[in-house]
């Protein structure tokens, strides 16, 4: 096993996880009428539908960057 390619994998998930935390909370500055936190405790289906879309979005966007 190459332990190259493992940390390289392990590095591409630790910043997956940092780009979608930061385009989570970009969205929730950019709509500051929305507080999705709350919404989401409140079990708001749309809210989670929309945070859901923004993580899926993200996703692809850095799978096609890293790859």
């Amino acid at each position: 096993m190459q332990w190259s390619i493992v940390g390289l994998n392990l590095l591409y998930a630790v910043l997956g996880v940092v780009l979608m935390f930061i385009a989570y909370r970009v969205i929730d500055r950019l709509t500051p009428q929305v507080d999705f936190a709350e919404e989401l405790r409140k079990g708001n289906i749309a809210v989670g539908l929309f945070v859901s879309a923004i993580f899926i979005a993200v996703a692809i966007v850095i799978s096609g960057a890293l790859n």
